[in-house]
């Protein structure tokens, strides 16, 4: 089975990046303490998905949006950068074609710190072995 891992976690960390209410408030890891808000990539699991002469796969790229803001609001504006920096948007991932994000689902988390307002997306990504 191919792996899209790294490249996959690249081209996300890239994207998102490149939005400018998001720049330098995107971590693979998070720092601490950490300045918020932020937004902060999750797991990532990969299901193989070939086809008769393609190694293909089908992935879920979990994304987390944070903030303390004393409204969800703000919470919510930075969740709407993530969504239309990924959400069928052209991706590029390193060794891969033909890929394709779409927003799978997100939520709303109570957090147990009650000024945390926490926002967990999944966006699944298709794509196929060079």
């Amino acid at each position: 089975m191919a792996t899209a891992l790294r490249p996959l976690q690249t081209g996300v960390f890239a994207a998102l990046n490149a939005v400018p209410a998001l720049a330098g408030r995107v971590y693979a890891r998070v720092p601490e303490p950490a300045v918020y808000p932020f937004v902060s990539l999750g797991s990532i699991s990969e299901t193989p998905d070939d086809s008769h002469d393609a190694q293909g796969l089908t992935a879920l790229v979990t994304v987390h949006v944070w903030s303390k803001a004393a409204s969800k609001g703000e919470a919510y504006d930075l969740f709407a950068a993530v969504d239309a920096a990924l959400d069928r948007v052209p991706f590029s991932v390193a060794g891969f074609r033909d890929v394709y994000v779409k927003h799978a689902q997100h939520q709303v988390v109570e957090d147990p710190e009650p000024t945390v307002t926490h926002i967990s997306a999944q966006y699944r990504v298709t794509m196929t072995k060079e």
